[in-house]
């Protein structure tokens, strides 16, 4: 009599995996346009269409992402496979998401060094960017309302977008965000706590912080070994904050100035290949371990930048809970969120001014105000449709 409650019990496990890998491996092969598009096309897809999470329950995954090495749509990925499917949501939503741009980053290597260039993507991305700014500021619309619920909280994001203009690193605002939310909570009365304090988090965040800041000590020139490769981007992917920007120079001092494995051109495409495809943006370090040793030297490569993020998001998933319960941790955490929030609105700013603004674009960004705002048409297919019409308007000259 016990077993039949077992058995639907693993079936719905099962279930509930195929799912996170199914949604996860769709996001993979339309997931183009850096974290933020990522993070917007997941809240869509996760908050607002199938309610796996809440908008605060989101925000909160998004502030510890911030804060934690790696990158951040990926470990979101992570985050929203564990709460769907436990440890083995959080290995098949990882995956998932990672193989399709693994894949597509290995066949653009193999036809690089085939023919000594890389394809042309022009006409893609201009149809894809204004497309791609109203899924951000959407997702930023619906998010705004859960992290702006204080003055104090619109204050720390109008300072954050501030900050965000005047260059101000990004972990250093969301630093001070979460120290903002902690002295104010310190100021009023404060409750006791059941769970971990931010006494125990800032200090953490802060170790990390450090060790982001160092270089690899990897001595002088060497010959290349895919051993090596793979610890390299293991310790990379461990301690790397911020954006594609921060992994680059990682990648310049080590793989080019260092050990001269890549020259300053081959580094740039590899770079460009990871922005241009969907998925994640570290997908740079399967580009480079393509051309570098081949399909091999590519997993290993792969794997040891990606690995640390499972391991943060399956230790961070632990404390989530501990997080809730502590008021002084939770005002730490709400202060990152707001902080969070702000830098995806600071993205869109930017976005909005990198976008080739003509009649193409401007009829690409009517249509898709229409598909999303009126119509409500899943993002995926004004995607599609934009991305198509740049590609053919590009080879049209209309561009």
């Amino acid at each position: 009599m016990d077993s039949q409650p077992s058995t639907s019990q693993e079936q719905n496990r099962a279930g509930r995996i195929r799912e996170v890998a199914a949604v996860f491996l769709r996001l993979g092969f339309i997931a183009f346009g850096g974290p933020a598009a990522h993070i917007a096309l997941m809240e869509e897809e996760f908050v607002r269409r199938r309610h796996w999470v809440s908008r605060e329950e989101f925000l909160d995954l998004l502030g510890i992402t911030n804060v934690i090495p790696g990158p951040n749509s990926t470990e979101m990925a992570l985050f929203l496979g564990q709460r769907r499917a436990g440890l083995p949501g959080l290995l098949a939503a990882g995956i998932a998401f990672i193989l399709p741009a693994a894949l597509l980053t290995s066949a653009i290597a193999w036809a690089y060094l085939r023919w000594g260039g890389l394809p042309e993507t022009h006409g893609l991305l201009a149809g894809l960017q204004p497309v791609l700014l109203l899924i951000i500021l959407q997702a930023a619309i619906g998010l705004g309302r859960t992290a702006l619920k204080t003055r104090l909280q619109a204050g720390i994001g109008l300072l954050t977008v501030l900050g965000a203009a005047g260059g101000i690193h990004e972990l250093i605002l969301l630093l001070a965000a979460g120290v903002a939310g902690l002295g104010h909570r310190i100021i009023q009365k404060p409750e006791p706590d059941s769970g971990p304090t931010s006494a125990g988090i800032i200090p953490f965040i802060s170790g990390w912080s450090s060790a982001a800041g160092t270089s690899v000590d990897v001595g002088t020139v060497s010959a290349f070994s895919t051993g090596k490769l793979f610890l390299f981007f293991l310790k990379t992917g461990s301690v790397l904050f911020g954006s594609g920007y921060v992994l680059l120079a990682f990648l310049r001092s080590d793989l080019v100035d260092r050990w001269h494995w890549l020259s300053e051109q081959q580094l740039m495409d590899a770079v460009a290949v990871g922005q241009l495809t969907p998925g994640p943006v570290f997908t740079t370090a399967t580009f480079i371990g393509f051309i570098l040793g081949g399909p091999i030297a590519a997993i290993a490569a792969t794997v040891g930048i990606f690995l640390p993020a499972f391991c943060w998001v399956a230790i961070g998933g632990r404390i989530i809970e501990g997080i809730r319960r502590s008021s002084m941790a939770r005002s730490v955490l709400d202060g990152l969120n707001t902080a969070s929030w702000a830098l995806l609105v600071w993205v869109a700013l930017q976005l909005s001014i990198q976008v080739h603004w003509n009649a193409f674009s401007m009829l690409v960004l009517v249509g898709s105000v229409l598909a999303l705002f009126r119509w409500h048409v899943a993002s995926v297919w004004p995607m599609v449709a934009a991305g198509s019409s740049g590609w053919i308007a590009a080879g049209l000259g209309w561009n």
